[in-house]
């Protein structure tokens, strides 16, 4: 974990976090030290794409379609611009919110993302210590690189949330939302948008999807009811599995699912795993049972019947789908298109956060994302109404770049710049960001 280089009786450490992170950043550049990762968003995915593989590179940076989804949240951005107000005492700033019942140093919380493996070795290890370090919530994946348990020992005192794609088993969705529970989480998030999985084409272009290598299926090969579920399936197996031609690539893919595959085989050795039919029996049993294109607001109550926990709807876009979530006793809404990789020429989430604020009026919490690359755009969002906004693909960028430490400095540096907008507009609360503080273009 990066340890700060602020001397203890540095002035700037008592000037909010901007001022600790400038000062951080420029007493190490005295010595010759740059920052892990690029500060700007630009250089940040740039580097990016430089250290990652292009399979890695793709699954992370890419939407669907022809990605106008991904322009159009950017771009709604650019139709807000934060008012500058001078000659007010801004000398002590706050940024802590009030989130699912607690308080919260800030109003960010980390996006969950899959398979960060591709990223860096540490994957979700790395993102939960990182957050951990700035009093930032993780939401869990539930396509994570290491199972829940294993997450919640890396970074014991971290907040965490717990994101489920509901599956089409439900013994397995019961199953996974009491290992939430019992591991610490302190919600559930269920992703409503990927019932159906995006026409993505990058990843298409590129032939290539994790979970068919075993990749980011961590929360499953653990989970006893999944367990049970490959070893029923590779039981009644009578057939072998579709030919596939031996190239190098394939046989790279048998070793990483062979691995992927040792909690099934009780981790034995490489040539025990890939002799066994478990690891491709659990890449075929969760492809089959991933998401359920059947899952109607009637089925939402079964959730309340496993946990309970908060639960919130992630993937809501429409007004009028957040006024079903309130009438189904949801705990809190999460608007997203999904970072624009499910539907090409979605509605971008900015432009309908107002509507959706206006509609909850404050009975749950509002989580915002997609498009956010900054504090400013972090600003704006809870300037229209979001309680916390959440943080997507630049972490996953850092991650790649420079691993636990590339994950703190970009959460930092949001956090940083979302500190110093706050001043400049003339505020010193998070609270205070309203309309006012905006002006549309």
């Amino acid at each position: 974990m990066a340890t700060s280089s602020v001397a203890p009786d540095d002035p700037a450490a008592h000037r909010g976090i901007s001022r600790r992170t400038q000062s951080e950043i420029y007493r190490a550049g005295i010595s010759g030290t740059r920052p892990a990762v690029p500060i700007d968003p630009v250089g940040l995915k740039a580097a990016a794409r430089k250290a990652l593989s292009a399979e890695a590179f793709a699954y992370i940076a890419g939407g669907a379609g022809s990605e106008r989804t991904m322009t159009a949240n950017r771009r709604a951005f650019e139709r807000w611009q934060v008012w500058p107000r001078p000659l007010r005492d801004v000398s002590t700033r706050e940024l802590g919110v009030e989130f699912l019942g607690k308080r919260r140093a800030t109003p960010l919380l980390l996006a969950p993302l899959g398979v960060m493996e591709m990223a860096h070795a540490d994957a979700d290890l790395a993102v939960a210590r990182a957050a951990a370090s700035l009093g930032v919530p993780y939401t869990l994946s539930n396509q994570a690189s290491f199972p829940m348990e294993q997450v919640a020992d890396a970074a014991p005192g971290g907040s965490r949330l717990f994101q489920l794609y509901w599956s089409a088993s439900d013994d397995l969705n019961r199953s996974l939302l009491a290992r939430a529970e019992a591991s610490g989480c302190e919600a559930i998030v269920v992703t409503l948008d990927t019932h159906l999985l995006g026409w993505r084409t990058r990843d298409l272009d590129l032939a290539y999807l994790p979970f068919t290598r075993g990749m980011g299926i961590a929360q499953y090969t653990s989970d006893p009811v999944f367990q049970k579920l490959v070893r029923e399936r590779a039981a009644a197996s009578k057939r072998d599995a579709p030919g596939v031609r031996v190239t190098p690539k394939a046989v790279a893919a048998a070793l990483t699912i062979a691995r992927k595959g040792a909690p099934l085989t009780g981790g034995g050795s490489a040539i025990d795993n890939l002799r066994s039919p478990l690891p491709r029996a659990a890449v075929e049993t969760f492809l089959d049972i991933f998401s359920t294109p059947a899952l109607t607001w009637g089925d939402l109550g079964k959730a309340r019947e496993w946990t309970s926990l908060p639960i919130i709807l992630k993937g809501i876009v429409h007004p009028d789908d957040a006024q079903a979530a309130l009438d189904a006793g949801m705990d809190g809404i999460w608007i997203s298109n999904h970072g624009g990789r499910q539907i090409d020429q979605s509605v971008p989430t900015l432009d309908v956060l107002p509507a959706i604020a206006e509609r909850v009026a404050g009975r749950v919490p509002v989580v915002f994302d997609s498009g956010v690359r900054g504090g400013a755009d972090a600003a704006i969002a809870l300037a229209l109404g979001a309680t916390v906004v959440a943080l997507g693909r630049p972490y996953a960028y850092g991650l790649g770049i420079a691993g636990e430490t590339g994950v703190r400095e970009v959460v930092r540096n949001v956090l940083a710049e979302l500190d110093i907008t706050l001043g400049l507009a003339g505020l010193t609360s998070i609270p205070q960001l309203d309309r006012d503080a905006l002006r549309k273009v």
